[in-house]
C-alpha cells in the first residue's frame, strides 16, 4: 500500500506534554511511562518550568543552571524525550509566570505541538511549585481551543486522599530499570540517591499489584 502525502500527514507521531516544576520530577512522577510512550513510537515533550538554582544556592546561578540542564538532558536521551526550560524562579512561579508574559508562550507551545495528552503534578501536593505548576497547566487548559486529556501525577505525595477521578495505570515491568538510570543522572541531587528504593520501587510494587498482571506501575489520575 502506498501512501500519499495527505494521509503521511495525518499519520504523524502523536504527542505528549509533560509538565515538571523542577529538572527531575517528571522523572521521579512518569519516568517509566515517558520510556513506555517514545518506546511506542510517541513525541515527549517535557516543560521543565525552573532549573531549580536554590538546589545550590553557594554556586553562581549559571552554573547551576548549566549543571541541572545537563543532568536533565542526559536523563533525556536515556528516556528517549525532549526538555524545554523555562527560568521561573522556585519559590516564585504565580509572580514570575505573569510578569514574564509565559501564558502565551506555553499556549503557542501547545497549539503547536497539539498533544494528545498532557501531564503534570498533583494539587495534593505539598511542594508549593508543584502545586502552582498544576494550576498553571489547568489555567492554560481552560484556554485550548481543543480538549487534550490531563493527567495528574505525584512527586512528594505518595497516598492520594482527596482525588476521586479515574485512575490510569501504566505497565512500567519493562522501564522501570531506565526509570531508575534516568533518575540516576541527576547526581547533584543526593536525596534521590535514597528515593528510588525508599519510594519509588515501593510505589511501583503498589501500583502494579493494584493494576493486577503488572510487576510495577505507575498511577496516574485523569482530570480533564
Amino acid at each position: 500500500m502506498i501512501l500519499g502525502k495527505k494521509t503521511a500527514k495525518k499519520m504523524k507521531k502523536e504527542t505528549v506534554v509533560v509538565f515538571s516544576a523542577h529538572s527531575d520530577d517528571f522523572v521521579i512522577g512518569a519516568g517509566g511511562t515517558i520510556a513506555n510512550y517514545t518506546k511506542e513510537g510517541k513525541k515527549v515533550i517535557v516543560i521543565v518550568m525552573s532549573y531549580g538554582e536554590k538546589s545550590h544556592i553557594w554556586l553562581k546561578k549559571s552554573i547551576v543552571q548549566k549543571m541541572r540542564s545537563a543532568e536533565t538532558m542526559e536523563a533525556c536521551k536515556l528516556l528517549k524525550c525532549k526538555a524545554l526550560f523555562f527560568d521561573l524562579r522556585e519559590g516564585n512561579f504565580p509572580e514570575d509566570y505573569a510578569a514574564t508574559k509565559r501564558e502565551q508562550q506555553f499556549l503557542d507551545l501547545i497549539h503547536s505541538l497539539k498533544p494528545v495528552k498532557i501531564f503534570t503534578h498533583s494539587s495534593e501536593d505539598p511542594h508549593p511549585d508543584h502545586r502552582a505548576t498544576h494550576a498553571i497547566t489547568l489555567d492554560l487548559y481552560e484556554k485550548l481551543s481543543y480538549r487534550p486529556e490531563v493527567y495528574i501525577y505525584s512527586v512528594w505525595n505518595p497516598f492520594s486522599f482527596k482525588t476521586i477521578y479515574p485512575a490510569l495505570y501504566s505497565n512500567i515491568s519493562t522501564t522501570l530499570r531506565l526509570k531508575l538510570q534516568a533518575l540516576r543522572t541527576f547526581r547533584s541531587q543526593k536525596i534521590h540517591l535514597a528515593y528510588p528504593l525508599l519510594l519509588l520501587l515501593l510505589r511501583a510494587v503498589r501500583d502494579g499489584f493494584k493494576m493486577r498482571g503488572a510487576r510495577f506501575a505507575e498511577k496516574f489520575f485523569r482530570i480533564k
